[in-house]
């Protein structure tokens, strides 16, 4: 994996426990991301009785979101293509 360092033993149930090794600047040479994470673009409340009945907030706000996307934005319609040509030789 990239971005931890691996200890040597990894745990029993086959997951692990890492230190992070990167890090990140900006172009106006100051450190970022570290620390802190990165601000999510649309919050979603987390709400445990959602998940514990099946639901995925996250993912549906994300569907959510991109179908208003897709309305605001929708795609080019697919191009027609010609009829396909003929290379027949005609007959004589």
């Amino acid at each position: 994996m990239f971005g931890r360092y691996p200890n040597p033993r990894d745990l029993l149930d086959d997951g692990f426990a890492g230190t992070p090794n990167l890090a990140f600047y900006t172009t106006n040479g100051t450190w970022d991301v570290e620390n802190h994470g990165v601000p999510p673009d649309v919050e979603v409340e987390y709400e445990p009785q959602a998940v514990r009945a099946g639901h995925d907030p996250q993912l549906e706000k994300a569907v959510e979101v991109v179908m208003d996307l897709l309305k605001k934005n929708p795609p080019p319609p697919a191009p027609q293509h010609p009829p396909y040509p003929n290379y027949e030789k005609s007959a004589p």
